[in-house]
């Protein structure tokens, strides 16, 4: 008896790391379909925001107010659709037949360049087939090509997923506190308070989220818009729609529609010309991050820049371009789990009886971090 209690003792470790390794495989296995039901959750936390919004504002039921914030959005995306769709998609088919010119006068400008200054053709920035930048473009429309064609064109995979999309958003959405209940539910006895507090922690990050991707896409849009227009360069629409969309992805989605047009014009109108269409992302994109976003947003997600990155790459590798779209609110989200399960409960870095910790990614945008060596209360 004696011996099978530590034998028991010693392969208990093993099973658990079995377990863990089994349960991340079953993850791994059906990512589409917890991409699905996060992006589900995340359509939801709009739609409550606005319906919280419409119940305050118009003393709305909770039904009514729903049926109001999704005719509002649909009647909008209904008419920007209507005013930029055509546009939109003509200038995009242009753009998609016209890329193997622009990226063949790119070659001859860079191996011009090449010629003059030997230093560059060490670098393979071109070569007799293909150069780097050239090569980098094409892998670039590639992957954006299987990842959204490939899935658009699976016309009753889109329609099924977007049905149960809707239909999951519409049902979170109408009433959060049942599904909430049900996880605190699932939680020991003990637990079930600190379960809330992860939930609501969630929601006004998940929330702050949504909020500034809606005004970023806005902003970057317009102003982009607005730049390329003044600048001449062609198929401004189309990019700007482009930058509007790709904010959802940190850092990558703001180089790529930087430096695209401006590569796109570089084999054309050279240097000067190159430098003036990058200006006008880089000047978008710091106005937008450092004056109209603090102004409007009075909360914003706070993430580290590395792990932003690397949730990026992670999310690209395991999810393709649905894993770039929920990116960011899955690394927040993994925070908040991680600072509440891991750091207060299970290495219990706060003092029990003290309130409730503030939002574990959220601060207000004009606060500056504090560096404190102490436990986060």
């Amino acid at each position: 008896m004696t011996d099978a209690v530590p034998s028991a003792r010693r392969t208990a470790p093993l099973v658990l790391v079995l377990l863990l390794a089994a349960v991340l495989l079953l993850l791994y296995r059906i990512a589409d379909l917890i991409l699905i039901a996060f992006i589900a959750a995340l359509i939801a936390v709009y739609l409550g925001g606005i319906m919280d919004i419409l119940c305050r504002r118009l003393r709305l039921p909770r039904g009514p107010a729903l049926f109001l914030a999704l005719f509002l959005t649909l009647a909008a995306l209904s008419g920007i659709g209507v005013l930029l769709a055509p546009a939109v998609a003509q200038q995009t088919q242009d753009l998609i037949a016209a890329i193997p010119r622009y990226l063949t006068e790119l070659d001859q400008m860079l191996r011009g360049l090449a010629a003059r200054y030997p230093l560059l053709s060490r670098t393979g920035i071109a070569s007799a087939e293909s150069g780097l930048v050239t090569t980098l473009l094409t892998e670039t429309m590639e992957f954006l090509r299987r990842g959204v064609v490939g899935y658009a064109t699976a016309t009753g995979k889109l329609v099924i997923d977007g049905i149960a999309v809707m239909v999951m958003a519409l049902y979170l959405a109408y009433r959060p506190s049942l599904y909430a209940d049900g996880v605190v539910a699932l939680a020991p006895p003990r637990h079930r308070e600190t379960a809330r507090v992860i939930l609501a922690d969630l929601g006004l990050t998940l929330r702050a989220w949504v909020g500034a991707q809606l005004l970023a896409m806005v902003v970057l849009a317009l102003f982009t818009g607005l730049g390329l227009w003044l600048l001449d360069v062609p198929y401004w629409l189309a990019f700007s729609i482009f930058t509007g969309v790709v904010v959802m992805v940190p850092f990558f989605g703001t180089l790529v529609s930087t430096l695209l047009p401006a590569l796109l014009v570089l084999g054309d109108r050279g240097g000067l010309a190159f430098l003036a269409v990058a200006s006008v992302g880089v000047i978008v994109h710091v106005i937008e991050a450092n004056l109209v976003h603090p102004i409007i947003m009075q909360h914003r997600v706070a993430l580290p820049p590395v792990l932003t990155i690397l949730s990026v790459l992670v999310m690209a590798k395991v999810g393709g371009v649905l894993g770039l779209l929920v990116a960011v609110p899955t690394l927040a989200t993994v925070m908040v789990l991680t600072r509440h399960i891991l750091i207060f409960q299970v290495y219990n870095e706060r003092a029990e009886g003290t309130a409730p910790p503030p939002p574990a990614v959220l601060r207000p945008s004009r606060e500056v971090p504090a560096v404190s060596h102490q436990p986060t209360p």
